[in-house]
């Protein structure tokens, strides 16, 4: 039952093999909150949560720590000439993401810190890499500090890029760098920049790089060496490749492994302003039940990119249904039937997840485990079924989208589902009742009222079987 998983840096399926035994420690780069979540945020999210997910059911504590950048240059050109600060701004915007996050079943991290609250962290990082050579100071007197690229030899390791090939770093103003590649550690505080989004350093006012917010925080909650480090494809670089650099020139061993979600596309184009085709997450999940939602975004692999079209969430919602009838039906059949050492995810699923979380494959095992439920549920196999009834629970609640769960309930297109299968059940009845009085028209119109309602019935030697059209 060894865990593997795609380590970007090795560019290679690998052993998950952690720091201390029975535990894994994971970083993940959570959102810039300037502006609200589309769905590539809800999808890189789901994307780790469900590796926490499946890491936890074989065996692991899993420490996650996803952090919140709350100061930067977009957070504070986006709150200029509004009335609106920053600091405002940005609490709002995360609680978007967090509401979001929440609609979606998503775990809640272990940490969540915020860059604004660990400043002094940041401080002692790039006091440690002045002191051995691999920082400057702006020699301008603005106050910013540089990580000097062509200082580190291993500069480039992550994405397997030399340094001259690499292009200029547009994280910063250019004054002061010695060379176009480097990036910056620290900002100093520029005119009209607000007095709030400024902290003392010994390099005088300013705040932050993004780069340094994420080796201090990782190291803050999960120590200088850690097991994995996740984010989204788009952040490989120049993001974590400078996350790696800071971090071992300062001497943190860092990330153990590194993890690398696809993207997002929309009619097989990427996601962006210009285009004007960006899917916001409050729309989406207006769209569908966000049970469907988190079912088409956890469907392909991770590594892969996602498609958004036309009918992408009707076909998701249909394969999410074919699961939650044939729990409904199985569980109703199966109520007071005694459970025998009730089964967890079937052989095939375990070793689909274990290889390198194979989300694709594993699902084709619960949807066969759901034909054979529901073929032995028509053949009223109470043993057969039972089996099947447990796997499928159990995978489902591995995934984050067993139907039962209180979660889903009262949320969005389920508030209805109670009093709808009441109605549906008595009508059920008094068509079973009509029919056993020989009164066939009566029954017809039962079964043609409910057609009408958009309700399919199906006879089977078990019972009447029924679902949404």
């Amino acid at each position: 039952m060894t865990v593997r998983l795609h380590d970007s840096r090795a560019a290679a399926v690998v052993d998950l093999v952690p720091l201390v035994d029975g535990q894994v420690s994971m970083y993940v780069c959570g959102p810039t909150v300037q502006s609200s979540p589309h769905i590539g945020h809800l999808r890189s999210a789901l994307v780790y949560d469900i590796w926490r997910r499946w890491l936890t059911y074989r065996g692991y504590r899993v420490t996650l720590v996803r952090n919140v950048t709350d100061i930067d240059d977009k957070v504070l050109d986006l709150a200029a000439g509004t009335d609106e600060e920053w600091f405002a701004r940005a609490y709002r915007v995360e609680r978007e993401f967090t509401a979001a996050y929440d609609a979606l079943g998503i775990l809640a991290p272990t940490y969540e810190p915020r860059a604004t609250a660990s400043v002094p962290q940041m401080h002692e990082i790039i006091e440690r890499l002045i002191e051995r050579g691999h920082a400057y100071a702006a020699a301008d007197g603005s106050g910013d500090v540089y990580f000097d690229t062509g200082s580190w030899e291993a500069y480039g390791a992550l994405t397997r890029q030399r340094r001259e090939d690499m292009v200029e770093a547009a994280d910063a103003d250019p004054r002061g760098k010695r060379d176009p590649r480097d990036f910056a550690l620290w900002k100093g505080a520029k005119p009209g920049e607000p007095g709030t989004a400024t902290w003392d350093s010994p390099w005088g006012p300013g705040r932050p790089g993004w780069h340094i917010e994420c080796s201090a925080m990782s190291r803050r909650y999960l120590g200088p060496a850690f097991d994995i480090h996740g984010g989204g494809l788009d952040l490989r670089f120049p993001h974590h490749e400078n996350e790696l650099a800071q971090s071992t020139a300062a001497g943190d061993p860092f990330a153990s492994y590194w993890l690398h979600n696809g993207l997002v596309t929309v009619e097989g184009q990427k996601m962006s302003k210009s285009l004007g085709n960006s899917i916001f997450a409050a729309d989406f999940l207006a769209a569908a039940r966000p049970a469907v939602v988190r079912y088409f975004l956890g469907a392909a692999h991770y590594r892969s990119s996602i498609d958004h079209h036309e009918g992408s969430l009707v076909e998701a919602e249909a394969a999410y249904d074919r699961i939650a009838g044939f729990l409904e039906r199985a569980g109703a059949r199966l109520a007071g039937v005694p459970v025998r050492d009730a089964p967890g995810v079937p052989e095939a699923f375990g070793t689909a997840m274990d290889d390198d979380l194979a989300v694709p494959q594993a699902l084709a095992v619960l949807h066969e485990t759901v034909r054979a439920g529901n073929a032995a549920l028509d053949a009223d196999d109470a043993d057969a079924l039972g089996t099947a009834y447990h796997q499928v629970a159990a995978m489902v609640e591995v995934l984050g989208i067993d139907p039962r769960a209180a979660h889903w309930s009262g949320t969005g297109h389920d508030v209805a589902a109670a009093p709808l299968a009441a109605l549906v059940e008595r009508l059920l009845q008094e068509r079973t009742d009509a029919r056993a009085a020989r009164d066939f028209a009566a029954a017809d119109r039962y079964r043609d009222d409910l057609a009408a309602a958009g309700i399919t019935i199906e006879d089977t030697p078990s019972g009447t079987r029924w679902s949404i059209a």
